[in-house]
């Protein structure tokens, strides 16, 4: 073989070089391994509602003031003295699909016109819906009997129950509400009271 410039021998180097520089780069990437992992999640909200019923069986939503069931009292209600004491049953349950227990606390009370006297009430829990009357059947007072019609002060909590499936209505409690005239009573004059049960998931 023949000798070789000087020249040349530098341009032989620099090739060389660069192979190797190339081969060192493939190395560091068919090194590089990687892998992964993915999780998800799907997150539904669940559904709650409550219902009432004037008359024990049929039940239907009442959300507003405006579209407050209007209360069934026992007779002479509409003629009311002092010293008369007159009641209306009431039915509350848990709608079908709902999904939670709930704690049920009777949340305000509102008289029209606001300044009204001579009547005070309480409500009870009773066993049955039949138990209601104006002295209701093993009664447990969840307002006192002589609270003031724009009053909810002492208000007791009850529970209710979602339905079992829950694709059913929870069993209902059973309310009863007693309403009672005083002295104060002026002669002529009339009511318009509302309360409010306020549910609450548990």
């Amino acid at each position: 073989m023949g000798s070789r410039s000087p020249g040349g021998r530098r341009r032989l180097k620099a090739i060389l070089a660069g192979g190797l520089a190339l081969g060192i780069g493939a190395t560091i990437s068919l090194a590089a391994w990687n892998d992964s992992e993915f999780a998800t999640g799907t997150f539904s909200a669940g559904t709650f509602g409550i219902e009432g019923s004037t008359n024990g069986t049929s039940y239907a939503e009442h959300p507003t003031a405006g579209t407050a069931a209007s209360l069934i009292f026992s007779t002479g209600f509409d003629d009311i003295s002092p010293g008369d004491v007159v009641a209306a049953p009431f039915a509350v349950r848990l709608t079908a699909a709902t999904t939670y227990d709930a704690t049920v606390t009777v949340a305000s009370a509102a008289p029209a016109p606001p300044a009204f006297v001579g009547l005070t009430y309480g409500i009870a829990t009773v066993p049955t819906f039949a138990d209601c009357s104006q002295t209701p059947t093993s009664p447990t007072w969840i307002v006192a009997q002589g609270t003031a019609l724009d009053s909810v002060v002492g208000a007791v909590p009850f529970n209710l129950t979602q339905g079992t499936p829950p694709t059913t209505p929870g069993a209902p409690a059973f309310v009863c509400f007693v309403v009672t005239a005083d002295t104060d009573l002026v002669q002529g004059t009339s009511v318009t009271e509302t309360w409010q049960f306020l549910a609450e998931s548990v």
